[in-house]
């Protein structure tokens, strides 16, 4: 990355940590690119608290990274070889917390952007617990089943002795389900010799996994938006939303969307978009997405819906929910939802609207809801799977979800108050975001001295 000085902060303390980021990992962008955000909102609290200066530097270098090689054999007999990473950011709240990724294209920059990222979401559930990501540079979607499995249990053998219920509980994430969590939690417990149900989180139900945890991040999103449009006098009934994904998060995500009485005009895969204006059939969606099919298949059943090759963000809605992944909602995306009339962004997924775009959005007038604060959903039911774990109990789906529209609705507000006292503007979500969650983590890393 080319070190524009048009990027440093003012203040020559955030400068100096700023340029030591770029100097120690010259080419990790994604890592890049949230560092630089988080210190472009922090002077002013700073301005405020001089006692957290010391603690920056710190927080922008994680505690530990774990890189290591992953074994396993294909179904033809051949030994195959991956890198695996879990990058465990911050614990100054609590025990690492954060999900796994298997994808392609993760390497230490994503895991490393991913994990910082953490640190600032779970500081925003209110929950004890610090932040983490890890994963591994498969493709999950290229293996068999049995494949799959044995890849699973191999990435356990080499992360089990890193984690644990008291120091680092990972989850799932792209690529790791409910099922794939099953296998590798399985195999840990098969490597420490004894039964610990709070060491991992997203577990099926029947190993102590809580109930709605699927929904939670998709839900989540939606309650936050919720909150956004009510500070424009607006609500979800009647509103045109488009969601990009058709994953867990997004589906989840368009359930919550339909019940709050909103329709959901247009949705998107890795294989195209849709167009339907009378709205989408969720369920129908969601059975074509089962068996293996696209949303091109899902349309060809439906129609008032059309496909086209490009985003889903094109068209006219009035809230917009990226839920798919990284920079996936560019400026030409940005410049058509202010043209056509979107009033909320809220991000379902980790970093999928570009910084670009994001003053795009804000000179639109559109309000941006940053995925650290709109997607914690997913991890505050997982932080909900731990205390569930840890007493033994079971709580059902409708009281995990009325705690999880609470933490949800407390996260808005500790966003828009450090929006409005450090940056004199509510709206302003991204910079409140990480005001706020930079505050809750520099006074635990104070009152623990020098670590």
């Amino acid at each position: 990355m080319a070190r524009d000085r048009t990027d440093e902060p003012e203040d020559a303390v955030l400068r100096e940590v700023w340029r030591d980021v770029l100097r120690r990992d010259p080419h990790q962008q994604f890592f890049h690119s949230d560092v630089r955000g988080v210190l472009r909102s922090i002077g002013p609290v700073l301005v405020e608290h001089p006692e957290y200066v010391e603690v920056v530097g710190r927080l922008c270098e994680p505690e530990r990274v774990i890189v290591f090689r992953i074994p396993w054999t294909d179904d033809a007999g051949r030994v195959r070889v991956h890198r695996g990473f879990r990058v465990q950011f911050n614990s100054a709240l609590g025990p690492y917390k954060g999900g796994l990724r298997f994808a392609p294209s993760v390497d230490l920059d994503i895991i490393k952007f991913l994990g910082f990222e953490q640190v600032f979401k779970n500081a925003l559930t209110g929950q004890d617990i610090g932040g983490a990501k890890g994963g591994a540079d498969v493709d999950p979607k290229a293996l068999s089943s049995g494949e799959l499995m044995r890849f699973c249990q191999s990435f356990a053998t080499e992360l089990a002795c890193h984690v644990g219920a008291a120091v680092d509980v990972p989850a799932g994430d792209m690529g790791v389900g409910s099922r794939e969590i099953g296998w590798i939690y399985g195999q840990y417990q098969r490597l420490i010799g004894y039964h610990e149900p709070g060491a991992f989180t997203g577990k099926p139900a029947v190993l102590g996994g809580s109930a709605l945890r699927p929904e939670a991040t998709g839900y989540g999103v939606v309650y936050f938006t919720r909150r956004m449009l009510a500070e424009q006098d607006r609500d979800l009934d009647g509103a045109r939303v488009v969601v990009s994904g058709s994953g867990n998060v997004a589906l989840f995500a368009m359930d919550k969307v339909v019940a709050s009485g909103g329709t959901v005009v247009g949705c998107s895969d890795s294989r195209g978009s849709i167009s339907e204006p009378d709205g989408v059939d969720v369920e129908l969606l969601r059975e074509v997405k089962g068996q293996g099919g696209s949303v091109a298949d899902y349309a060809e059943k439906r129609s008032g819906a059309s496909t086209a090759d490009g985003s889903p963000f094109t068209q006219e809605c009035d809230v917009a929910l990226p839920c798919a992944t990284q920079n996936e909602l560019g400026a030409d995306e940005a410049r058509a939802l202010v043209q056509n009339g979107c009033r909320v962004v809220a991000e379902g997924a980790n970093g999928p609207v570009t910084p670009e775009a994001r003053e795009i959005l804000r000179d639109g007038g559109v309000a941006f809801g940053p995925g650290k604060a709109a997607n914690s959903g997913g991890v505050a039911v997982s932080a909900l799977e731990m205390q569930q774990n840890a007493g033994r109990e079971r709580w059902s789906a409708q009281d995990v979800d009325e705690r999880l529209s609470v933490i949800m609705s407390d996260a808005y507000d500790r966003v828009r108050d450090a929006a409005e006292r450090y940056h004199g503007d509510g709206a302003d979500l991204e910079n409140g975001a990480n005001a706020a969650g930079f505050l809750r983590v520099a006074e635990a890393m104070t009152s623990l001295g020098v670590v």
